[in-house]
């Protein structure tokens, strides 16, 4: 990984960390998010250690400041929750923006992180794939258990479903890197997975 000014990559990291610190959720005893942030750094280390700058700066970024936007804000409704997945890309990637202007960033960089995380270009962006391959194999690692313990009433249909979607959005280096013991899976879960992918 080159950064092009450590310093001022510096600043914007701990710009970031300060921001999330402020998350009155806890998880395992710190603010969530703060945690989040850094188990997508300590994810891009290991899976992907050559990573841009404008990477590694989007996934520290992803969920800046997240429950300062509830779902409740948006109708509960399938249409509510797309919309609000979709005013969180925005709303993270321009909050990124102004603690990287703080920082010391120019426009150009200000702008290829805010595509990363306003999730603009999957598949074709290879920053916003990178990030998009983090946030998944963040999920898998940390969350997918915790996730169905919240479902517990979804049907298997539906886990399969949940997880060929998530498979869908990942590249061949992720899937690779998840199945080739890069990540440590959810073991109850890992019948189902390997069901899901067709392995």
């Amino acid at each position: 990984m080159t950064i092009q000014d450590q310093q001022r990559f510096d600043r914007a990291i701990a710009l970031f960390d300060a921001a999330n610190a402020a998350d009155p959720n806890l998880d395992e005893g710190q603010p969530k998010e703060l945690l989040y942030a850094q188990r997508m750094t300590g994810m891009i280390g290991r899976y992907a250690p050559d990573a841009s700058e404008v990477a590694q700066l989007a996934v520290r970024a992803q969920h800046i400041k997240r429950w300062t936007v509830p779902r409740s804000s948006y109708p509960m409704t399938k249409e509510g929750y797309f919309a609000w997945r979709t005013g969180l890309y925005k709303f993270h990637a321009e909050t990124a923006g102004q603690l990287m202007r703080q920082a010391g960033y120019d426009d150009a960089m200000i702008d290829k992180v805010k595509a990363a995380v306003g999730k603009r270009g999957l598949k074709v962006n290879a920053d916003t794939q990178m990030m998009e391959d983090v946030t998944d194999l963040v999920f898998i690692e940390y969350y997918m258990l915790g996730f169905a313990g919240q479902h517990a009433d979804y049907s298997e249909e539906k886990w399969l479903d949940i997880i060929r979607k998530t498979w869908k959005k990942m590249s061949d280096r992720a899937h690779g890197f998840a199945t080739g013991g890069g990540i440590k899976l959810p073991e109850p879960l890992v019948p189902l997975i390997l069901k899901a992918i067709g392995a």
